[in-house]
């Protein structure tokens, strides 16, 4: 059986938001380099910049269900396209901006823009595939986000030596192209309920305290959202402080993480796509807390990969199936709303996980830390034995 094959069966309006996705990341400069742009170029302090980093997290977060809800009343296509032309020419203010509180208050603003792309983007996918295709979709998407990714901040390390503004500029220039590409698209898949749905803008309630199925799902996933960000916080500086690698060698181990995504993500799901969700986010869960858990006892570089191998099936697994677990529970009407609430615990997890991790690091060491990830990891799996099950091949269906 050939894992790729169920790609060709995946709509035209899928290859259009990949490619807008592709074009928009490729294009991720500032925000890596924003801390060594504000440090040494703006000249404030290692403090000063991580605050400016925690409010774009914060207004991230935020945002996220706020965009999503609109997206509901006027059609994700606009809100994606107001996301792109209006970061694009929010980069290109920003790099005009010196003084501090200003900088502050535009990092919030350009977060809030920027990301209101990913809820709407979720809710649009959830839109334009069958139930049975959302795990694929979501892991193509996901490498659309990855492979441009690991294009922009290289691309972004040369711009640097140039000058920094060049990042800003861009950035700018992705995000507008995108959105003219994205702007091209003819949209074709949306059924005709759902384009009913887009066109009667309906009057949308915050009623999700109400669901205490999705709750508790998203309460659930935290725990692993955590420990997956570590990559970002702790492992950089177990793997050079602790272990004695160099910062060359803590890249190399990181491109592990990157080609296995590109290669397997999509193929794997797309196995998976008969899986019960419930399995799924075990599976996922659990390789994640193992993986990152592995590190306690990964003192030499055989075990380093073995363990960085564990957890990124764990990613492959888990990040679809939470979107795609998502997009089968929403109503409807409310697919922006729920996807936006999905997107916060992300937007969460990016800002609290590497700092709560590099704070456990500093205080009680690399081995308790990585028992903690194990925990934590077992912790959703287990929350997730207890979530509602959805049957992928019946959208009105459950077990």
């Amino acid at each position: 059986m050939n894992p790729w094959k169920g790609l060709k069966d995946l709509p035209h309006d899928m290859w259009a938001l990949f490619f807008t996705s592709l074009i928009n990341r490729s294009g991720t400069m500032v925000i890596p380099f924003l801390a060594l742009y504000l440090t040494k170029k703006i000249g404030v302090t290692p403090t000063e910049a991580g605050t400016a980093l925690l409010v774009y997290g914060a207004a991230a977060f935020i945002a996220a269900p706020l965009t999503g809800k609109l997206s509901d009343k006027i059609g994700s296509i606009k809100i994606m396209q107001f996301s792109l032309y209006g970061s694009g020419l929010l980069f290109f203010i920003y790099s005009f901006i010196s003084d501090y509180k200003l900088i502050l208050a535009a990092t919030f603003v350009l977060a809030a823009v920027n990301e209101a792309f990913r809820p709407a983007n979720l809710s649009l996918i959830t839109e334009i595939v069958t139930p049975p295709q959302r795990r694929m979709a979501f892991a193509l998407n996901r490498l659309a986000i990855n492979a441009g990714m690991s294009i922009g901040p290289v691309i972004g390390g040369f711009l640097t030596l140039i000058d920094y503004h060049y990042l800003f500029y861009a950035n700018a220039f992705a995000s507008i192209a995108a959105g003219v590409y994205f702007n091209s698209v003819r949209w074709s898949s949306l059924s005709p309920a759902e384009a009913d749905i887009v066109k009667e803008k309906p009057k949308i309630k915050f009623g999700i305290l109400n669901d205490k199925h999705f709750l508790f799902f998203l309460f659930a996933i935290i725990p692993a959202n955590l420990v997956f960000f570590q990559h970002l916080g702790a492992l950089p500086l177990y793997i050079v402080n602790d272990l004695n690698y160099s910062t060359a060698a803590f890249g190399l181990f990181g491109s592990i993480n990157t080609v296995l995504i590109i290669i397997a993500e999509v193929p794997l799901n797309n196995m998976m796509s008969n899986t019960p969700y419930r399995k799924s986010l075990m599976i996922g869960a659990s390789l994640a807390g193992l993986g990152f858990g592995g590190f306690a006892i990964a003192g030499s570089t055989l075990p380093l990969i073995i363990a960085i191998i564990i957890f990124t099936f764990g990613e492959m697994i888990f990040f679809p199936t939470t979107a795609a677990y998502t997009s089968e529970i929403t109503p409807p009407e409310r697919r922006g709303e729920y996807m936006g609430y999905y997107q916060m615990t992300f937007s969460f997890a990016f800002s609290a996980g590497p700092w709560l991790g590099t704070v456990v690091y500093e205080n009680f060491g690399s081995a308790f830390l990585w028992n903690s990830a194990l925990f934590f990891g077992m912790i959703t799996a287990v929350l997730m034995f207890f979530i509602k099950e959805k049957n992928p091949s019946n959208e009105n269906g459950t077990d």
